[in-house]
């Protein structure tokens, strides 16, 4: 099993990473790489955060910084990861409940791969509703997360909740699950209403979608990351900024840098994880 709750504090946000796997410049994906068992196939992942704080004044507040999630486990011949962007008021609850309930249970093959999406809705509801009780006298609330879990580098299980965004690129098309209970895939053509200033309230509630898919080659990588990038970006041009780079550090940071240089108003988390 992986190592738990090693938290490296940064001055920005909190990353926590309970096994690292490979990260940084991989080949593409080739018949060598199809000869060999699924899981053994390279993906690799990036991060980049950058805090709102010097929007707002005074020093960085570490209670109201994003957590980056990286966990990998493997299992006998199957091969786990689950990647993460969320904020404060949610991400603990989340990822205290994957590992309690999904890693740490010694599941088989058949039952990860059967439990693997509805145990991740269960994550995010219960963290969602802790939060709501918590601030139920708050008529604005709203709390953003999503998350990625890949399963022998064959099955991909994404999660959205509010204003943070997993898109996943396939042959150069960006793809969203849509934030509302239908589940139906959407593309970079939806509008999103963008927040010109980081003190303005959202209405309350939060929506969640969770999605499970199949990875084949025509699957590129997956960009996960909070309201400061969707808010200035599009999912397609988010796509199209990075679909160049191979290093999914380089892309990370990229998408950062273009976010701030677009004014971005919000928080800049954002995790890209590339299937090489």
């Amino acid at each position: 099993m992986g190592l738990r709750d090693l938290n490296l504090k940064l001055k920005a946000f909190r990353l926590r990473r309970f096994l690292i796997g490979v990260s940084g410049r991989n080949k593409k994906r080739n018949g060598e790489n199809k000869k060999k068992p699924s899981w053994m196939v390279p993906i690799s992942h990036g991060y980049h955060v950058v805090g709102d704080n010097s929007f707002r004044g005074g020093g960085p507040d570490e209670s109201d910084s994003d957590s980056v999630v990286v966990q990998r486990e493997q299992i006998e011949e199957i091969e786990l990861w689950f990647f993460g962007v969320f904020d404060a008021q949610i991400g603990d609850g989340v990822t205290k409940y994957m590992q309690s309930h999904f890693f740490d249970r010694n599941l088989k093959e058949s039952q990860i791969r059967r439990k693997s999406k509805e145990t991740m809705r269960k994550a995010y509801l219960g963290a969602r509703a802790k939060v709501r009780e918590a601030q139920k006298e708050d008529e604005t609330w709203r709390v953003g997360s999503a998350s990625a879990m890949v399963i022998n580098g064959e099955k991909l299980v994404i999660a959205n909740m509010g204003d943070y965004r997993a898109v996943v690129c396939r042959d150069g098309v960006a793809h969203q699950i849509s934030s509302g209970p239908t589940g139906h895939q959407q593309t970079a053509k939806r509008h999103w209403t963008r927040r010109i200033f980081s003190g303005v309230k959202h209405s309350k509630g939060t929506e969640l979608s969770v999605k499970a898919e199949k990875i084949d080659s025509d699957t590129e990588f997956v960009l996960i990351a909070s309201t400061g990038i969707w808010e200035v970006m599009k999912n397609q041009e988010a796509v199209n900024l990075v679909s160049h780079l191979e290093d999914p550090q380089e892309a990370a940071e990229c998408l950062a840098k273009e976010a701030l240089t677009r004014m971005s108003r919000s928080k800049i988390s954002c995790l890209v994880i590339r299937f090489d």
